[in-house]
């Protein structure tokens, strides 16, 4: 209920006091989607037994930029207090990917804060693979957590190091050598519930 109650201003009105660290350059400027927008739509196999209630997945036949617009063409995602939340769409389920305009071809450090409703779903893509980034304690896939804060604010950590992703949650490890591309953005997923992104920063190496 508290993210709710946030995204409408009812609580956490007061702004964002937060100051980035030295060598970190912020990713997301807490007042619009400038550097953000939606890429095409590679082509997807389709499954030979599609599962019933699958959710859908929005095909983008042309690149979008969202530079100085509070929100994407359709609405999933806005910037609201300084957070970009992720909001949930009227179908209930709707898959939709946000993309940097840049690509990161170097070693980095990834931080970012998250907050998500009860059992949402999102992710954090990392030169295109997907990092789960949910609600783990009712959504999983790390269900084990034991400094996860449900419906609070909690740090994701995500350092990439020749190919190699090791990432953590409050510094409990997530994955501890994850393969990623040599090259690429990095995204956020809208899929189920809402979900707030706040302080997206990173020092490249």
């Amino acid at each position: 209920m508290r993210p709710l109650l946030a995204t409408f201003g009812y609580v956490d009105t007061e702004a964002d006091k937060f100051e980035i660290e030295e060598g970190f350059e912020s990713l997301f400027n807490g007042k619009d989607l400038t550097g953000w927008g939606f890429r095409i739509t590679p082509p997807r196999k389709q499954p030979k037994k599609p599962r019933p209630n699958a959710p859908v997945w929005v095909e983008i036949s042309e690149p979008e930029n969202f530079d100085g617009k509070v929100a994407s063409s359709d609405g999933r995602y806005q910037v609201i207090n300084e957070r970009l939340v992720v909001t949930t769409p009227a179908e209930g389920r709707r898959i939709q990917q946000l993309w940097t305009q840049r690509e990161f071809p170097n070693d980095f450090t990834l931080r970012l804060e998250f907050r998500a409703t009860p059992n949402a779903d999102s992710g954090v893509f990392i030169r295109q693979p997907q990092l789960q980034c949910r609600d783990y304690a009712l959504a999983g896939p790390y269900t084990e957590l034991e400094a996860y804060s449900p419906q609070d604010w909690n740090e994701l950590e995500v350092v990439v190091t020749g190919g190699m992703a090791r990432a953590t949650c409050n510094g409990e490890l997530l994955e501890e050598e994850w393969p990623v591309p040599a090259v690429g953005p990095i995204g956020l997923e809208g899929d189920r519930g809402q979900m707030e992104y706040r302080r997206i920063r990173m020092r490249e190496d």
